[in-house]
């Protein structure tokens, strides 16, 4: 009789099999990548490295209307983190989360909206904008990025608050809804599920793995920013005005000023960087080891989602312990909040009227 496998032996199988498939998509993606820029460069290589000099902000970033520019500093990191606030001080906190590749601007719709009853703030997360962007890799990891938004909470005044996710912003709000869920009263999070949904799901269903393939390519040096910034930023209009990806295939669409104040942000020097080190952490981050949400919840969900499959919403239900709300827009794309504002907003507002069920 053959002696028993070891039972350390089964985990390191595990790791070994989950890190072969990290890198070895990572190698793909960097190949299709690669192929992409030689054809760019040998079908016009002039146009390939074209940059138009973006000196100036487009008017729209600086529009009253949406509130004041605001800056604060964290006593810890030593951070600086900028941020648009609008809603007199002293009324409860809305903080809004943004996602990739986005930043405070995305919030718009939001900040003009609900300023009537709250204090709104559209943060710019870590890296992003005019916030700071440390140089290192290792200060993009989750437990910082999770460190800043409870920081800056204590430093603007408030012990709670209404959070706000989309995207990597939902993540981040899923994560401090696990760790720290008495600052949340009531938690928003816009297309992205719940973080343990998302990594057992993207291992069991190719198609999502496909979708997610810029996850993987982002663990790759240097390259993803070179290939953002390519003929004068291509790839970043692409995913806001594409058949397939963009804002408001079926709802509103970005203005010219809409469009150019995202180039301009992300165009400025090393713009890049910090947003996309925040995902050459994740692979080292998840999965979690705590996962139970108790604070009450609304997920909202654009159907035609180029990047999440919708099934990975109603699975989210399985780890919120409380209130928990779904709502699917059939015509949604990934950019709800910027496409459909209006219902998004009816949405928000129905849930944070309806009273605290026990």
């Amino acid at each position: 009789m053959a002696p028993p496998r070891p039972p350390r032996l089964v985990p390191a199988l595990r790791a070994l099999l989950y890190w072969s498939l990290v890198y070895g998509y990572c190698g793909l993606c960097a190949s299709v990548h690669l192929l992409k820029l030689l054809w760019s460069i040998g079908k016009a290589p002039a146009q390939t490295f074209r940059r138009t000099a973006r000196a100036n902000p487009p008017a729209c970033l600086n529009d009253p209307s949406l509130g004041t520019h605001c800056y604060v500093r964290i006593k810890d990191s030593g951070l600086r983190f900028h941020y648009v606030a609008a809603g007199e001080r002293g009324r409860p906190l809305m903080l809004l989360l943004h996602g990739f590749p986005e930043f405070w601007y995305s919030w718009r719709h939001q900040l003009r909206e609900f300023k009537s009853e709250y204090r709104v703030v559209a943060l710019d997360l870590r890296g992003y904008g005019e916030s700071d962007a440390p140089v290192h890799q290792e200060s993009y990891k989750l437990d910082c990025l999770i460190a800043d938004i409870k920081d800056v909470l204590d430093t603007l005044g408030y012990t709670k608050c209404v959070l706000i996710g989309h995207d990597w912003g939902g993540m981040i709000a899923w994560l401090i809804s696990i760790c720290y869920p008495e600052m949340i009263m009531k938690l928003v999070v816009i297309n992205f599920p719940h973080p343990s949904v998302f990594t057992d799901y993207i291992l069991r269903h190719p198609a999502q793995l496909l979708r997610s393939s810029f996850y993987y390519f982002f663990q790759i040096p240097w390259l993803p920013e070179f290939m953002f910034s390519i003929n004068d930023f291509k790839a970043l209009k692409h995913l806001f005005t594409s058949r397939s990806t963009g804002i408001g295939r079926k709802g509103r669409r970005l203005t010219t000023d809409d469009l150019e104040a995202y180039i301009y942000v992300f165009s400025q020097p090393g713009a890049l960087s910090g947003p996309i080190n925040h995902y050459r952490n994740i692979f080292n981050c998840l999965p979690l080891k705590h996962h139970v949400v108790t604070t009450p919840t609304l997920l909202l969900w654009g159907e035609e989602d180029a990047f999440m499959e919708a099934e990975m919403a109603e699975v989210t239900k399985m780890y919120v312990k409380n209130c928990f709300r779904l709502t699917v827009l059939s015509e949604g794309s990934h950019w709800l909040q910027q496409d459909q504002p209006d219902t998004v907003n009816r949405l928000i507002w129905a849930f944070l009227r309806e009273e605290r069920r026990e």
